[in-house]
């Protein structure tokens, strides 16, 4: 346990994508097994404890420490796991980092108790393995309960590593390949990468196909592409997902990382289920319609991670998949194929699924970038119509590209639309999480409403990020220097005519919202710029966000 929160430690503190690698990297190198697997599975997020919960972690540190001192800890720290691992009080005798037989606390012994533990059991054993621990390794021992490692690593750059251990024979697309069909703790995984076995047989009917993702386009890069070489179609505003038959009549949809959401989708799931008895893998995008138009994403949000869905919420939020490319069927890997033969595939597959849940996300017929560019800015006059208002931009897809798991240079680009910009004046601010866990970094902005004589701010939005760290050290010091009100982690901030920070927010997209005071939602907000020079009372008001709702 003590070397996995070194791990996790040393890996918050490291900035570099490569730094984190070679961390990896030799501890997967230089730990056995099962400890490395267990380790492997809490930084891909494949770990889940049905009784370990964050309530179980307040209320055992409620039980060994003042209430009031915790609130004032948690408050400053900003963290759980952090707070309650340095207020945890040490145990009388040195027994720290034991078990019970004076042995060394394993990973692998934490997780399969975890695994196994009764819920009127659980706070005892938890308590006395925190008793075992010191300050690092409680800390370790509690992200890995929450499932917030928040140490800017992702499941992808832990695959990265597993995959280093090939020296290059094996790349975490071919661990992606097999990743679902494989539980904790991977030990034929190892095996395959240090070549002591053969490659996994996952046993998958319906495995996930890795995803293929775009750049973002510059304007220097227009020079050299040739828009006879592309074909294109519209970004739309859903998340994207993967359809999957495979034998036995099972099917899955995946997020675009893998994650496997079929149960939150039952009706997407059951229409799937009535296509034609091939099996087919299918790249698209997850959207609401209702009345054949497309919904904002904010309607999307309302099906989204949920666990349970009601019959009402069903009928209400009708999910439907916009197809992109087909990525297997009739048991063919059509990923090698050039993207013009397999959207003729798609495109026939689509017609004779007959499927209402599902249908083909239409081309953009262009000869010019001019000509692209002015569909981009006006989806509805070029095909789009109604469903304008969901396109976040536009895909470049070379004709002849095969579908290549990552990001791959030069084979497709995606193209957004210019994010609208709003002149707020910032309200208030909370402490953030992990790293910036002392800083004030997450603000809740504000633009006027009412007559000249009775004007007041009424917030329309939070952001969190496009500032960098220099300018967050800045910020902080205003939010501290210029502090009216507290509320536990959140302070009010000195905002009105007479003074106050104005905010250029950028976001993509605006809706109307029952929920907000203000009547909007933000898509996507995020600080632009901050407009030390700019007067507080010349800041954009309400009229302006509802004008680009009428348009």
């Amino acid at each position: 346990m003590n070397k996995f929160a070194e791990l996790l430690d040393r890996l918050g503190y490291e900035p570099s994508r490569n730094n984190k690698l070679r961390l990896m990297r030799a501890f997967f190198e230089n730990t056995p097994d099962p400890e490395r697997g267990y380790a492997l599975a809490a930084l891909t997020g494949s770990l889940s404890f049905r009784h370990a919960k964050p309530g179980l972690i307040r209320a055992l540190i409620a039980e060994r420490v003042d209430p009031v001192l915790f609130d004032l800890s948690y408050d400053y720290v900003g963290d759980l796991s952090e707070t309650v691992a340095l207020l945890w009080p040490a145990p009388p005798d040195d027994s720290r980092n034991l078990t019970t037989n004076h042995a060394p606390l394993m990973l692998s012994e934490v997780v399969e108790a975890l695994g196994t533990t009764g819920k009127l059991d659980l706070p005892r054993q938890l308590a006395a393995w925190l008793d075992a621990l010191n300050e690092t390794g409680r800390w370790a021992l509690l992200k890995l309960i929450t499932g917030a490692l928040r140490i800017g690593v992702s499941a992808r750059l832990a695959k990265t590593a597993v995959a280093d251990l090939s020296g290059g024979a094996i790349s975490a697309n071919d661990i992606e390949e097999v990743w679902h069909g494989l539980e904790p703790p991977y030990l034929d995984l190892f095996a395959w990468v240090e070549g002591h076995e053969g490659r996994p047989d996952p046993s998958d009917p319906a495995p996930f196909h890795p995803a293929m993702l775009a750049h973002a386009v510059e304007a220097k890069d227009f020079a050299e592409l040739a828009p006879a070489e592309f074909r294109a179609e519209w970004k739309w505003d859903g998340i994207r997902v993967q359809a999957v038959a495979g034998e036995h009549n099972t099917m899955r949809l995946f997020s675009r990382t893998g994650e496997d959401i079929s149960t939150a989708f039952p009706d997407l799931m059951e229409w799937l289920a009535q296509m034609p008895g091939t099996p087919f893998a299918l790249d698209g995008e997850l959207l609401i319609l209702r009345e054949g138009r497309v919904q904002a994403f904010s309607v999307l949000q309302q099906r989204l991670n949920r666990k349970t869905v009601s019959p009402r919420l069903l009928a209400d939020f009708p999910a439907h998949i916009r197809a992109y490319d087909l990525l297997r069927l009739k048991g063919e890997d059509l990923r090698p194929l050039p993207f013009v033969e397999r959207r003729r595939q798609l495109e026939a597959f689509v017609a004779s699924s007959n499927n209402p849940r599902l249908d083909l996300s239409p081309l953009i017929a262009f000869t010019s970038w001019e000509e692209l560019a002015k569909a981009r800015l006006n989806p509805a006059s070029h095909g789009a119509i109604e469903d304008a208002d969901a396109i976040e931009g536009v895909m470049l897809k070379r004709a002849d590209s095969i579908y290549v798991p990552g990001r791959p240079k030069g084979l497709w680009y995606k193209w957004k639309r210019d994010p609208f910009t709003v002149d707020a004046v910032l309200m208030y601010a909370q402490r953030g999480h992990g790293k910036r866990s002392s800083f004030y970094s997450d603000y809740t902005f504000g633009v006027w409403r009412g007559e000249r004589d009775g004007e007041h701010l009424i917030p329309v939005g939070k952001a969190y990020f496009g500032f960098t760290d220099e300018e967050l050290a800045r910020l902080d010091r205003y939010v501290r220097n210029n502090t009216i009100n507290r509320f536990g982690p959140v302070r009010e901030v000195r905002h009105g005519k007479e003074g106050g920070l104005v905010l250029e927010i950028a976001f993509e997209g605006l809706n109307r919202s029952s929920r907000h005071k203000s009547g909007v939602a933000m898509r996507f907000p995020r600080i632009a710029r901050i407009r030390w020079d700019k007067p507080a009372h010349e800041a954009d008001r309400i009229e302006a966000l509802e004008a680009l709702l009428r348009e």
